[in-house]
């Protein structure tokens, strides 16, 4: 049932990053880069799962930390042309 899980989750990521390689305008590629992230933290937290390894969630946690700190900053960058906090 994981393994499906699994399987079905790389679908999704590879879908995202056809969706990034080719979408029609920036904004288009943001979103699904951020979704191929979330879907990786999914990945993560699954092999964590199956191997029995619950650290691997801390790992997943950490790596949502940084997904969503860096799409705020290249949304900012490509919205105002900088990165600094006002």
């Amino acid at each position: 049932m994981f393994i499906a899980a699994m399987i079905g989750v790389l679908i999704t990521m590879l879908m995202a990053l056809v969706r990034a390689l080719s979408g029609p305008t920036v904004f288009d590629r943001i979103l699904a880069v951020n979704m191929f992230g979330t879907k990786t933290v999914l990945f993560i937290a699954v092999l964590g799962f199956l191997s029995g390894r619950p650290e691997f969630l801390d790992l997943a946690l950490v790596y949502v930390l940084i997904n969503f700190i860096g799409t705020i900053a290249i949304l900012k960058f490509v919205r105002f042309g900088k990165v600094e906090t006002a």
